[in-house]
């Protein structure tokens, strides 16, 4: 059996074609990509999503007792984002830092008994929803 040399280094530099292939396949390339996806990190808040809760709605007035209201910030997959500043209105302007989960907690006092109709802000854009609380 007569072997063809062109036949056979063709074959070889397939073969390391294949193998210089394989190599930028599975060690540079995916590397690359990883880094493209892990640049992606912020979390868009999701004011559909987002909740604005009353835990205590009613309370003496006086300033002892409170009213606490939960607005958790969320993305559009429904988990939580830390680190959002929340503002409360229809109180007086209040503001709370997002834990962990997205929480943000209100414990509110007042002297005056009456209603205070109450909405959060985050980033600028009102969520939906209003939460009503009353001190008599």
């Amino acid at each position: 059996m007569k072997i063809n040399k062109k036949v056979l280094f063709s074959g070889i530099g397939i073969m390391l074609a294949l193998l210089v292939v394989f190599y930028l396949g599975s060690s540079i390339i995916p590397r690359t990509l990883n880094t493209l996806v892990k640049a992606d990190t912020v979390q868009a808040v999701s004011v559909k999503d987002s909740l604005l809760i009353g835990e205590k709605m009613m309370a003496k007035a006086g300033g002892e007792e409170k009213c606490v209201v939960n607005v958790f910030v969320l993305d559009k997959t429904g988990k939580g984002i830390k680190g959002k500043v929340v503002q409360l209105s229809g109180l007086g302007e209040l503001e709370a830092v997002t834990d962990a989960n997205g929480k943000a907690l209100f414990e509110l006092v007042s002297t005056e008994s009456r209603q205070y109709e109450l909405s959060a802000q985050v980033d600028g854009v009102t969520l939906n929803g209003k939460v009503t609380v009353t001190f008599r």
